[in-house]
């Protein structure tokens, strides 16, 4: 089961304000660039559910997470039904992100009080997702659905509105800058933070600095 409530793992990621968001599958690797995120100031991560297999990399690393990062939350992301929820809330997800709205996953977590973050591009979806008690929404492809501008045009009437924008946000000032100051609650962060290029050729030394950095930016942005 979940290690954190819904209340402390929005708490992370609002404080934290990066969410990595990855894939990889092999377990050990995984691990790997999860511990090093951590030891960077990181307090949240999204495992994307993504190749065959992808919940038995998860069950792998989760397992060592518990035991040795005992302040991480471990999300789910790339989720979109009902069955896959129930499958990685059983292997003990703190919380699910999914790129679209789908009523039955917000069934099943809120039966147990995970935190759900659906994928929505307008605001009538916003609306909906917060009708079916989704904590955080996800806009998704950010940058497509109209980038910091969409954040702030939804927070002007919404004002309680937490949003976590993923895919077009970038590690740079002027990025982060631009989306903290729009009004995120957070960022997710992929490719553009863990590159095709650092997985292939990992230095743990050089991602826990290079998270180190962005925080460091994220502190002077927000």
């Amino acid at each position: 089961m979940a290690a954190f409530d819904r209340n402390t793992v929005s708490d992370k990621l609002g404080s934290t304000g990066v969410v990595p968001v990855f894939y990889h599958s092999d377990a050990d690797l995984a691990y790997q660039v999860v511990k090093a995120c951590y030891e960077g100031g990181i307090r949240a991560v999204e495992f994307t559910n993504r190749g065959d297999g992808a919940h038995l990399v998860f069950q792998a690393v989760i397992a060592k997470v518990r035991q040795e990062l005992p302040e991480l939350a471990v999300g789910v992301g790339s989720v979109l039904d009902a069955g896959t929820t129930s499958l990685y809330l059983q292997l003990g997800a703190d919380f699910i992100v999914s790129p679209a709205l789908v009523q039955e996953m917000a069934v099943i977590c809120n039966r147990r009080k995970v935190l759900w973050s659906p994928g929505c591009g307008t605001v009538s979806e916003i609306v909906r997702a917060h009708e079916l008690g989704a904590d955080i929404v996800k806009i998704f492809p950010g940058s497509e659905v109209g980038g910091p501008s969409f954040v702030k045009a939804v927070k002007g009437p919404m004002p309680w509105t937490k949003i976590m924008p993923t895919g077009g946000v970038s590690p740079t000032e002027d990025n982060l800058k631009a989306w903290f100051g729009a009004g995120v609650h957070c960022v997710g962060m992929g490719s553009k933070l863990i590159t095709k290029e650092l997985l292939q050729n990992f230095d743990h030394d050089q991602l826990k600095t290079k998270v180190y950095s962005i925080l460091d930016i994220l502190k002077r942005c927000r």
